[in-house]
């Protein structure tokens, strides 16, 4: 299927892994420019080196494009704007990095660990969006993504900084949608639930020492115990959320905004 995508220049926080690097591949073999950021530069170029393995390196070198920054700094932000703009007017911004940030009891987590988290997972969403909102208002393709999470409406209580961020993302995604439709700007959240992610990774091994088990009896503990709804009963793969997003930023979905896409088998025990 033809996305519609070729010659569109997409921009994804949180490339260098998990979801955003699977969506990083899909846009690319749709044509599109591609530019991939995170923290660190080596990561990023590894992940691009990724990107073009097995694949027609020169096309797709040409249209890939990997630029450190850091969301938490409005400086490094104003900056990767303007690498940016030396690519092209941005179409389409996927808002994908995130941390878990501090975890544990409501009565455990002090301000530093909010903050740490709600700097990441909200407001470096929002500062992106805010620095890139104009090219996209005035792009005529202008897609917007909030990788949100299940968290977002069914929070979990050991986790409830992340929480508040995703569900804050939804509220701000719908604002957005009503505020820059008449710009023809689509806005949409994709809300995941346990994908195979360095993210997830790492808490699986976190809980495989704390278990003493191997990391595969953590996954099927924690689907038992944790995510009993998620009807699947095994992980997601990042390709399986890119494909949902790469949709949502083509013309296919031309008639969607204001919209929260679950790719969670289930995992959401509620119908809204």
């Amino acid at each position: 299927m033809d996305l519609g995508l070729s010659g569109r220049t997409a921009l994804i926080t949180g490339g260098d892994s998990g979801i955003g690097l699977a969506t990083a591949g899909l846009l690319l073999g749709e044509g599109a420019r591609v530019i991939i950021s995170d923290l660190d530069q080596a990561e990023l170029d590894r992940a691009a080196a990724s990107l073009t393995a097995g694949a027609d390196r020169d096309a797709v070198d040409q249209r890939l494009y990997a630029i450190a920054a850091d969301i938490t700094d409005p400086e490094s932000i104003a900056r990767l704007r303007k690498e940016v703009a030396s690519v092209g007017r941005l179409d389409i911004l996927i808002n994908s990095a995130g941390v878990t940030g501090a975890t544990g009891a409501f009565h455990e987590i002090d301000d530093d660990g909010w903050e740490d988290t709600l700097a990441v997972d909200l407001m470096g969403p929002v500062r992106v969006t805010r620095a890139f909102l104009d090219d996209l208002r005035f792009s005529g393709h202008g897609r917007l993504i909030f990788l949100t999470s299940e968290n977002a409406i069914q929070p979990y209580p050991e986790e409830i900084p992340y929480d508040a961020a995703k569900a804050a993302l939804l509220a701000i995604s719908k604002g957005l949608s009503k505020t820059y439709g008449s710009d023809n700007l689509l806005i949409n959240c994709v809300s995941p639930a346990f994908i195979r992610t360095p993210m997830t990774d790492a808490m699986m091994d976190k809980r495989a020492d704390e278990l003493g088990v191997s990391t595969m009896e953590a996954v099927e503990s924690f689907l038992a115990e944790k995510r009993p709804n998620i009807e699947l009963k095994r992980r997601g793969e990042p390709e399986e959320v890119a494909s949902v997003i790469a949709f949502l930023c083509s013309e296919r979905a031309s008639f969607i905004t204001g919209s929260d896409y679950r790719v969670d088998a289930g995992s959401v025990a509620s119908i809204n």
